[in-house]
C-alpha cells in the first residue's frame, strides 16, 4: 500500500488543498473542524462518586468531553453502581454523546487491618509485625486481610504500605507473623495497601466479591469490565467466561475486558494478556510500587506500543491531574504528563480522585479535554512507516487499511465505516492518519464500546439494506452534524450483504453535492 513517491504525495495534497472549502490543509490537523468545534481524538475516562454523581454536574461533564465513565467498584453498592451509570446514559442522551460504561474490580487488593485508634506513626528502626490473627493493631503490631500474606514472603524482602510512603524489611516469617523493621516510618492508617517489591504476591486476581461484582456490571449493561491485578492470560478468560455466562441472562449482554496492568508479573506476560483481553490499562499508581516509579515511563511507552500493535485499545491511568482534586489549575508537569500520553498513543487518559472527590470535576474534564486538543495539533504523522513490511490476511482489515491510506493520500475530509461489530473502526484507530474516522452503527453495544476508540466518532444510524441508500444516508449524516459540507472528499467503507458483522469488503470514495 505504500506505494508513490514523496513528490506525488505532495502534488496530490497540494491539489486537494486547492478544492477544499478550508483555506488550512487539513490533514496537518489532527482532526478536521467543525460547527461542533475541534474533535478531539484522544478520549477521556472520569471515575465517578460524591463529587460527580449528581444529575447537574455528570451532565457539565459529559458536555465538556467525559467519553467514558467509570464505575470504582471498591468502593459503593451495587445499587449506588446501578444508579450512577444510569444517571450517566441519561446525560449522554441529553447532550448528544456517546457514552461507555466501565465497571472496575476492586481485585485482591492486600491491605493492612484496623487500628485501635484509626491510625499509629512508625518509627525509623523500630520493630513491627504483621500478624494475620491481630484484631485491633498498636504501635507495635497490625492485622491483614489477605490471611496466606506470610506464605509469599522470606527474609530480605521489601513491603511497601499506603502506595511506597512506608517501607519494611521483612526480618523472619514466623506461623501468622511477618517481623520487620521500618526503614523509611510515618503515618499508617486503616485500611491502607500493602505490595511486596518487585512483585510475587499469590493473591488470586479474582476474589469471591469479584465475580459477584461481574454479575452486577453485567446486569447494569457495562459496556467494558476493567479487571484489577490480573498476572496471565488465564485471569483475562476467567473473567470474560464469568461476564459471558452472566450475559446470557441478560440480553446477552458481552462487555469488553481490560486488563489493569498493576503487577511486577504482569509485565513479562504482557504479550499474552493482550491476546486474552480487549484492551489494558497502563494502572501506574500500584506498577509504580512494584518496579519503581523511574521504570514507570518506559513502560508505559511500551504498553501503549504493544497495545496498538495488537489491535488492542489502552487507557493510561493514575494522578494525571492529581493537583486538581484540590487546586482549579493543574501543575505544568500534570499537563505534561497528559500530553505524553497522547503523544505516545494512548486511546484514553483517566481521572480517578480527581472526578469522583475533587472540588473540580468539571474543570479537571475541560482542562485535560484541552491538554489532549493541542498535544493532538502537534503529533507528527507518519502512516506510510505503518504499513511496510505488514500483510493482511482478512478482507475487512485490508478494506480498513486501504481506507486510512487513501483519506491521508487523498487529503480527505472524512473516514466513514459502516459497521456491524466495530472492527473496522477499531482497526483504523490503531493508525494516526490525521482524518477523523465516523462510525455508525445500528448497534447500540457497538456505538457505545467505539466511545473508547481513539479518533473514532460513534453514531447511532440504521442501516439501509440497499448499500447505495445507505451510504447516501451517511453522508447526510455527516453533513447534517457539521462534520462535512459540499465539495468535501470522503471515504466510506461497507459490507455486503448489508447488516452482517465482520463483513466490509467494500470502499468508496465520493465527493459531496449539494
Amino acid at each position: 500500500m505504500a506505494g508513490g513517491s514523496k513528490d506525488n504525495r505532495s502534488s496530490r495534497k497540494e491539489e486537494a488543498a486547492a478544492e477544499a472549502p478550508s483555506a488550512t490543509p487539513h490533514w496537518i490537523a489532527p482532526l478536521a473542524s467543525s460547527g461542533n468545534g475541534p474533535l478531539r481524538a484522544t478520549k477521556i475516562v472520569a471515575t465517578l462518586g460524591p463529587a460527580s454523581d449528581d444529575a447537574a454536574t455528570l451532565g457539565r461533564m459529559v458536555a465538556a468531553g467525559v467519553d467514558v465513565v467509570r464505575l470504582n467498584f471498591s468502593h459503593g453498592t451495587a445499587d449506588d453502581h446501578r444508579r450512577r451509570a444510569e444517571l450517566a446514559r441519561a446525560a449522554a442522551r441529553e447532550a448528544g454523546r456517546t457514552v461507555a460504561v466501565m465497571a472496575d474490580l476492586q481485585g485482591p487488593k492486600i491491605r493492612v487491618g484496623k487500628f485501635e485508634n484509626g491510625r499509629v506513626t512508625l518509627v525509623n528502626g523500630a520493630p513491627f509485625i504483621l500478624d494475620a490473627n491481630c484484631a485491633l493493631g498498636n504501635e507495635e503490631r497490625v492485622g491483614l486481610d489477605y490471611r496466606d500474606l506470610p506464605r509469599d514472603l522470606s527474609p530480605g524482602d521489601t513491603l511497601l504500605l499506603n502506595d511506597g510512603l512506608i517501607v519494611l524489611d521483612v526480618v523472619r516469617v514466623v506461623d501468622s507473623e511477618i517481623h520487620t523493621v521500618v526503614k523509611i516510618g510515618g503515618e499508617l492508617s486503616n485500611n491502607k495497601g500493602i505490595n511486596k517489591q518487585g512483585g510475587g504476591l499469590s493473591a488470586p486476581a479474582l476474589t469471591a466479591k469479584d465475580m459477584d461484582d461481574i454479575r452486577t456490571a453485567v446486569s447494569i449493561g457495562a459496556d467494558y469490565i476493567a479487571v484489577s491485578f490480573p498476572k496471565s492470560a488465564t485471569d483475562m478468560e476467567m473473567a470474560r467466561q464469568l461476564a459471558v455466562v452472566a450475559g446470557t441472562a441478560h440480553g446477552n449482554v458481552k462487555p469488553k475486558m481490560i486488563a489493569k496492568i498493576e503487577r511486577a508479573e504482569a509485565i513479562p506476560a504482557l504479550a499474552e494478556i493482550l491476546r486474552a483481553s480487549d484492551g489494558i490499562m497502563v494502572a501506574r499508581g500500584d506498577l509504580a510500587v512494584e518496579v519503581g516509579n523511574a521504570a514507570v515511563p518506559a513502560l508505559q511507552k511500551r504498553m501503549i506500543k504493544m497495545a496498538r500493535e495488537a489491535n488492542r485499545v489502552v487507557i493510561t491511568a493514575t494522578q494525571m491531574m492529581e493537583s486538581m482534586i484540590q487546586a482549579p489549575v493543574p501543575t505544568r508537569a500534570e499537563v505534561s504528563d497528559v500530553a505524553n500520553a497522547v503523544l505516545d498513543g494512548t486511546d484514553a487518559v483517566m481521572l480517578s480522585a480527581e472526578s469522583a472527590a475533587g472540588r473540580y470535576p468539571v474543570e479537571t474534564v475541560e482542562t485535560m479535554a484541552a491538554i489532549c486538543l493541542e498535544a493532538e495539533k502537534s503529533q507528527h504523522i507518519e502512516l506510510d512507516a505503518d504499513f511496510l513490511n505488514q500483510t493482511f490476511s482478512r478482507i475487512d482489515q485490508t478494506i480498513a487499511m486501504g481506507a486510512l491510506f487513501t483519506a491521508y493520500h487523498l487529503g480527505a475530509k472524512a473516514i466513514v465505516a459502516l459497521t456491524e461489530s466495530g472492527a473496522t473502526a477499531l482497526w483504523m484507530s490503531r493508525h494516526s492518519s490525521g482524518v477523523p474516522i465516523f462510525a455508525m452503527t445500528p448497534n447500540q453495544q457497538t456505538e457505545r464500546r467505539m466511545a473508547l476508540y481513539r479518533n473514532v466518532t460513534p453514531i447511532d444510524a440504521e442501516l439501509r439494506d440497499d448499500r447505495d441508500h445507505a451510504l447516501r444516508d451517511a453522508l447526510s449524516t455527516l453533513v447534517a452534524r457539521g462534520f462535512a459540507a459540499r465539495g468535501d472528499r470522503v471515504v466510506l467503507t461497507c459490507g455486503e450483504p448489508m447488516g452482517q458483522p465482520g463483513g466490509s469488503n467494500t470502499l468508496k470514495i465520493v465527493r459531496i453535492e449539494e
